[in-house]
């Protein structure tokens, strides 16, 4: 894997955890909001706070794009749930939140798991779909026949 997709995994991770936790944040002060009065949802995302948090999960989604576009799902999403990770350390000594032992232990679990994904591979090769491509690339009579019939339709 190139420097540039660990680049792309790392601004999925970090994105993500930075803008829950903005987010987070601006809603504590906001107080609560209820989807029926609209007026205070608009107010709550006028929040800076809020709005920070809003851009930087935009920025996760584009580099989430970004990643599934080249990786496999079962890889990049595990690759990138070191996130929970500084999640639960930014809850717990920015944000001032309780953070129970189970969290921990779960978090600690979650951190293991992401080292097995990392060693497999980051795409699945599908033996049918890269023998077509092979296939196609060398220009086998069976597909230029299949291809003139088709043009002759």
């Amino acid at each position: 894997m190139t420097f540039r997709k660990y680049l792309v995994l790392a601004g999925v991770t970090v994105f993500a955890a930075a803008g829950d936790s903005m987010l987070s944040h601006g809603m504590k002060q906001t107080g609560n909001i209820s989807i029926h009065h609209l007026q205070g949802v608009i107010f709550a995302i006028l929040n800076p706070w809020v709005a920070v948090g809003i851009l930087l999960l935009l920025a996760f989604f584009a580099t989430y794009m970004t990643a599934l576009s080249w990786a496999d799902l079962t890889y990049v999403l595990p690759a990138t749930s070191l996130g929970y990770v500084i999640l639960a350390l930014v809850a717990r000594f920015v944000l001032h939140e309780h953070v129970s032992p189970t969290r921990w232990l779960g978090i600690a679990l979650i951190t293991g798991g992401v080292g097995f994904i990392a060693s497999g591979p980051e795409i699945t090769v599908h033996p049918a779909r890269s023998s077509l491509s092979d296939a196609d690339a060398q220009g086998t009579p069976e597909l230029e026949i299949a291809s003139k019939a088709g043009e002759r339709a």
